[in-house]
């Protein structure tokens, strides 16, 4: 009897088990198709210009790191790059996230934007505007604006392992480029959870806390005005081994030489150790 008990519940489950699986494939199959319907989030650059000297700064700081955790424009990726310039050093504190080459950058926004002047804390979106950078709302309105232009496409995949990782560009067709203009492509390599306790200028004895921090900015190349693929190239990850790759994001850029309209981004996170 436990014999012939035992092969009637092989048998039953023998059957039921061809139609569990047709129902969970038949349940991926639809989870697949409905993510294939939505779609795929626009990528907004967000760059803020700021110092750890500047005492105006911090509320704009947290407002760009709850723009890049919150994600709050619905199919939009919010890329955030906060880049510290280096004109507030000699306030009584130098920011050790400071550089020239973001002060650079910051001058020629402020050159191509109308303004004229760089100051800090300064939020540019997608190279086209600009505004201070604590100004909630104004940011929001200004990002889906910039989401409802047409973009780029910027693929990225990390290849190789560790300390051979290259990341893997390519960038597609670019058919919103203006007459005349250039197309360069740039990588940067932010950094998120990043803080410092200030012992000097004006924001002496406050713990700031940052969004993603740009360590490196280089351009890696130009890319074609027309075909279906632009730019394509597998570029070596260079980190410094102070920087936390659990918490480090590579970004790329399509950004026009002269206007310094951004045309197309893309970001990957590198692979964590094992």
């Amino acid at each position: 009897m436990k014999l012939r008990s035992g092969i009637f519940l092989s048998s039953l489950v023998a059957g039921l088990l061809p139609l569990a699986l047709m129902s969970r494939t038949a349940a991926e199959d639809d989870a697949a198709a409905q993510a294939s319907a939505r779609p795929a989030a626009i990528a907004v650059v967000v760059e803020l210009f700021t110092s750890e000297g500047c005492s105006s700064c911090p509320p704009a700081d947290q407002l760009l790191g709850k723009l890049e955790t919150e994600q709050p424009v619905r199919n939009v990726e919010i890329i955030a790059l906060e880049q510290h310039v280096d004109y507030w050093n000699n306030g009584g504190w130098i920011d050790p996230f400071s550089s020239s080459s973001f002060t650079a950058r910051q001058y020629e926004y402020a050159a191509k934007l109308g303004n004229g002047n760089a100051y800090t804390p300064q939020m540019v979106v997608d190279g086209q505007a600009e505004f201070v950078g604590s100004r909630t709302n104004q940011a929001r309105s200004v990002i889906e604006q910039a989401a409802s232009k047409q973009k780029t496409a910027v693929l990225m995949a990390v290849t190789g392992q560790d300390r051979a990782e290259k990341i893997q560009v390519t960038v597609g067709s670019i058919t919103n480029l203006s007459n005349g203009d250039t197309a360069e492509v740039w990588m940067a390599i932010a950094e998120t959870g990043l803080h410092s306790n200030v012992r000097g200028g004006e924001n002496s004895g406050e713990d700031l806390h940052h969004a993603a921090v740009v360590r490196r900015l280089w351009k890696i190349g130009t890319a074609k005005p027309a075909g279906t693929a632009a730019f394509s190239s597998e570029e070596p990850v260079k980190m410094d081994r102070r920087w936390k790759r659990e918490n480090t994001r590579v970004v790329v850029l399509v950004q026009e030489k002269k206007s310094k309209r951004i045309l197309g981004a893309g970001s990957v996170r590198l692979r964590s150790n094992s």
